[in-house]
């Protein structure tokens, strides 16, 4: 091999090493950083509660959650299509037999709700409903 052609490719490994070692003091604190959020994260991650709604009623039938913290309500449905309705905080979600429906909630007001099913699920489907309760 040339010697004019291994000075060109020492020369150029050198300078890609000398970009990549510029370019960690830069990248490392950012890396440093993802990782602490998602461990933090990890720990103080969303609550899950599990919601099953079957002809006429949800499971559990109450729930109870503290004002500001953030929950998943992972619903699933055992028979049918249903609904989960709960106006004052805008959810409106479908409830698919087989597949699971997650609705991320942080309540911002403690309170007393009614959550409904709104798709006509038979004759008892009028008194399908769950409390939800927010405390301070």
């Amino acid at each position: 091999m040339n010697t004019t052609i291994k000075r060109k490719k020492v020369l150029g490994g050198l300078l890609f090493a000398a970009a990549i070692a510029a370019a960690l003091p830069i990248a490392a604190p950012r890396m440093k950083s993802a990782r602490l959020v998602r461990t933090a994260y990890a720990d103080t991650g969303p609550r899950v509660i599990e919601i099953k709604a079957k002809k006429f009623d949800f499971t559990p039938s109450e729930i109870t959650l503290k004002k500001g913290e953030p929950v998943i309500l992972r619903l699933s449905s055992e028979d049918r299509k249903h609904g989960f309705f709960l106006r004052p905080f805008k959810i409106d979600a479908d409830i698919v037999p087989g597949q699971t429906t997650d609705v991320a909630i942080t309540p911002d007001t403690a309170g007393e709700y009614t959550i409904i099913c709104d798709h006509y699920c038979g004759t008892g489907h009028g008194n399908m409903k769950m409390k939800m309760t927010v405390t301070e």
